[in-house]
């Protein structure tokens, strides 16, 4: 059902994989937007070693929402800070892609302490975040994509 990589010779690892979903802030979910438009946004995320689920934030309401609500499929990029070889000007990126279905997490207890976990790969200063989740806590949402295949690669830019 999903597709393997052209270019096999550039695939990554899935250790390298997941180290990318740890460590990196930021990627880029896609979901099915309004009148069948792909709607892709730039989003924050927690890779959960527990049970391999990717996890973020959001308000309850808005486009990428009511795209979760009506088609559960998605996918997410990732890519890290990338590389210069010695006296090369290409950067070398390794990139991420999971594909798998959104859940929306209804366990208000859970999404806090995700979303506190998701908090700590910005800050560790505690009080900030307590404070932070007892102001916007009863008005945020977490959901879940529960991957269904992940793939990797090394992109050169030359």
């Amino acid at each position: 059902m999903f597709r393997d990589l052209v270019r096999k010779n550039r695939k990554i690892a899935e250790e390298e994989c997941i180290a990318i979903l740890r460590e990196e802030k930021r990627g880029v979910l896609a979901v099915l937007g309004d009148e069948g438009y792909p709607y892709a946004v730039p989003i924050n995320h927690w890779y959960s070693e527990e049970d391999g689920h990717l996890y973020f934030h959001s308000g309850k309401t808005g486009h990428k929402i009511d795209a979760i609500r009506n088609c559960d499929k998605a996918s997410f990029c990732v890519y890290d800070r990338g590389y210069r070889e010695e006296r090369d000007w290409a950067l070398n990126i390794k990139s991420v892609i999971v594909f798998g279905r959104v859940k929306i997490v209804e366990d208000h207890e859970r999404a806090i302490e995700i979303t506190r976990k998701l908090s700590y790969k910005f800050t560790d200063d505690t009080a900030y975040i307590e404070r932070e989740i007892e102001n916007s806590g009863p008005g945020v949402l977490v959901f879940e994509l529960i991957p269904e295949h992940m793939t990797g690669k090394l992109v050169n830019e030359s």
